[in-house]
């Protein structure tokens, strides 16, 4: 899988998981978190710090109580995901 199916791949889950509720009339809003996100899959980043990014862009980017979004939920099938669609080394 080439980084622009990466990034169509990630896309996808952010917007299936819309905190904010508006992917189907702005289906590139959570575009800003697809660079950092990668970045930090590729280093390896597991569940947790996956949690920790999601949870600082929801409260201090977008402006949402990260409680009310099921963050953790969120970096899980977000891991999964990477172990299965990673780049080969």
């Amino acid at each position: 899988m080439d980084l622009s199916d990466l990034q169509l791949n990630l896309r996808q889950l952010l917007n299936q998981w819309d905190p904010i509720g508006v992917a189907e009339t702005a289906p590139d809003e959570y575009d800003c978190m697809l660079g950092p996100l990668l970045a930090r899959l590729r280093g390896g980043a597991g569940r947790s710090e996956i949690s920790e990014f999601l949870w600082h862009e929801l409260e201090k980017h977008f402006g949402l109580d990260p409680t009310r979004h099921e963050v953790g939920s969120a970096a899980d099938r977000l891991v999964v995901w990477w172990a299965t669609a990673r780049p080969a080394p």
